[in-house]
């Protein structure tokens, strides 16, 4: 057959057909090979407790067609000879395709890596799942900025040149967004130093709330009265931020005063009976109890003592038992509480007449 001799880009009839032919050949190979692979082991990882065979299945789970193409074309051109143009342009793309499978390859194996890291963090630190976010988030831009330099490299980009670039252009962006970018450090800031976490209970300045998101630019909390309060992150850095979610102990003062009428002698036990109300209770750590002071219609009492527990109603369920129990001792003692009165003492003989009514 004559026409099977015919030249076409320096290479016969033949050659071309013979060069289509590897193609297709290592093209089916491959993605036979990689349907295999992946049922078979897919099979065998089922029955194994390691990690690291999933990661592999994955992997080849995840290898794309294009990437198979390109190897097929690559064994294909082998056997033709082909003009230098049309060599660094297969290049070029087998590159490309190389540069973009590892792209992929190297996502899967961070998405894993962070998705193992993350179940365990979490046990251990719920709060974690906010700096895990922006790790993610930097590590994804991470790979992303490594495969487009690479890739504009292969299309003969001059990268040194783009970087300067970049840079002079960089500035005249950033002082066109400095606020934005302001945000966006900061809210670096709060994942990196952690001051709060998702789900603590803040008070900012004058208002309070739990964290219920934390993003590149404001961070949202639910007020105690339901609605959400935004901050800009840059507010929150610079504001003095309380968080309660990270007390060990919440610190309890409170007074109290008993009539001035009281006997000397319970007026001394007094305190001792309160130590032991307290030290009774669940939780709670008893610091100090003393009578402090005259006031204008009391026997002033202060008393101190620690709640082994950050949650306010823990707090509240113990001052309540307290001041119940308070009640109920000084009923028993014969004590009774002060209240705002004001005694007034006449010095003995007439009341002298005012002038309105003198005679």
């Amino acid at each position: 057959m004559p026409f099977l001799n015919e030249s076409y880009a320096g290479n016969t009839v033949t050659l071309w057909a013979l060069g289509a032919g590897v193609a297709v050949a290592t093209y089916a190979l491959l993605w036979l090979l990689q349907k295999w692979l992946v049922l078979r082991m897919t099979a065998l990882v089922a029955k194994t407790e390691t990690h690291f065979d999933d990661l592999i299945v994955g992997l080849f789970a995840r290898t794309k067609f294009f990437f198979l193409l390109a190897v097929a074309i690559l064994a294909g051109s082998m056997v033709l000879a082909l003009p230098v143009e049309w060599r660094e342009f297969l290049r070029g793309a087998t590159v490309l395709a190389v540069v973009a499978q590892s792209a992929i390859w190297g996502w899967t194996v961070f998405d894993d890596w962070l998705a193992r890291y993350r179940e365990r963090k979490l046990k251990e630190d719920p709060g974690a799942a906010t700096t895990l976010t922006a790790v993610g988030f930097l590590g994804k831009l991470a790979i992303f900025a490594v495969v487009a330099l690479v890739v504009l490299d292969n299309l003969g980009v001059n990268i040194s040149a783009l970087v300067a670039g970049l840079g002079i252009g960089g500035i005249a962006i950033a002082l066109a967004v400095q606020n934005i970018l302001g945000d966006l450090f900061s809210s670096l800031s709060i994942v990196l130093d952690r001051p709060f976490a998702i789900g603590d209970f803040v008070i900012v300045d004058e208002l309070m709330g739990t964290v219920e998101h934390i993003g590149l630019k404001t961070t949202r909390i639910r007020s105690l009265d339901g609605e959400q309060i935004v901050f800009r992150n840059s507010d929150l850095l610079g504001a003095r931020i309380r968080n309660f979610k990270r007390m060990f102990e919440r610190r309890v003062l409170f007074t109290f005063g008993v009539l001035y009428e009281t006997p000397l002698a319970k007026v001394e036990a007094i305190p001792s009976m309160v130590r032991g109300i307290i030290e009774a209770q669940d939780r709670i750590r008893f610091d100090r109890a003393h009578f402090k002071g005259f006031g204008d219609s009391s026997l002033d009492f202060e008393v101190v003592y620690y709640v082994k527990a950050p949650e306010y109603a823990v707090y509240m369920d113990a001052q309540q038992a307290i001041n119940l129990a308070l009640m109920r001792r000084f009923l028993e003692e014969g004590i009774s509480f002060a209240y705002p009165t004001r005694t007034v003492y006449l010095a003995g003989g007439a009341i002298p007449p005012s002038p309105a009514t003198a005679p």
